[in-house]
């Protein structure tokens, strides 16, 4: 509420109105535990060309709250935006053993994060190629690496080895890491979703053992969740 009315200078009660009138129409909702409020994904049919970041958190959200309610660490669901990784989804508001605080609406390098790794790894090389020129003209520090192509293309093929992608170590904090697995949809990634974890509480055991699996289960329940709510959509005019 408070950031819609500093960016519009409406009245707050003005904003409520509004804000029930898209909810009754059903292109927002409330937020987790009532807090704040999402887009869903039904905000698609207002346009063909806008991003698919609101079906995959729809989808996910409750995916991501029941990864974090078995394991305890909290999830992240990110989708791409600018060359970077956005996050869209976010339960470090109910891990007690978070490493952060909640980072919704929060934006990653793709080169040295986990939820942007799997997304260079696993998208269709035609959008890696583009997603590649727009890292070469990033101003971030984390993206501006000598030799970014040679770099990016050492680390897709060691991700895409072990399955999933983990943060660069000398990312700070050091303390935590994250590992992350891509959300497919069809032949295109959707967005990516991931765990992050103190590093002196999990194991490479657990890592591969407990972890992965749980979050490759979780990004197939979220791929089937998309595709219903695909088909439970009438289709635009």
């Amino acid at each position: 509420m408070d950031q819609l009315h500093r960016a519009t200078r409406l009245p707050k009660p003005t904003i409520m109105r509004l804000l029930g009138t898209l909810a009754t129409a059903g292109l927002v909702a409330k937020g987790d535990r009532g807090i704040g409020y999402s887009i869903t994904s039904d905000v698609l049919a207002l346009s063909a060309g806008f991003h698919g970041g609101p079906l995959v958190a729809e989808a996910g959200r409750p995916w991501a709250a029941e990864l974090t309610r078995r394991l305890r660490w909290p999830a992240a669901i990110a989708v791409p935006f600018g060359g970077r990784m956005t996050i869209s989804v976010s339960t470090a508001g109910i891990s007690t053993v978070s490493p952060f605080h909640a980072s919704i609406g929060v934006s990653f390098s793709m080169v040295t994060r986990a939820l942007g790794r799997a997304y260079l790894a696993w998208c269709p090389e035609e959008e890696r190629q583009i997603l590649l020129r727009m890292l070469a003209a990033s101003t971030d520090p984390e993206d501006n690496v000598p030799n970014l192509e040679r770099v990016v293309r050492t680390m897709i093929a060691n991700t895409v080895r072990q399955g999933y992608a983990l943060r660069d170590p000398k990312v700070e904090p050091r303390s935590s890491n994250t590992v992350a697995v891509p959300i497919m949809l069809g032949e295109a990634v959707a967005g990516t979703i991931g765990l992050s974890f103190f590093r002196s509480a999990v194991s490479h055991a657990t890592l591969v053992g407990e972890l992965v699996p749980a979050l490759k289960q979780a990004s197939r329940e979220i791929t089937a969740s998309m595709e219903r709510l695909r088909r439970s959509k009438p289709p635009a005019a």
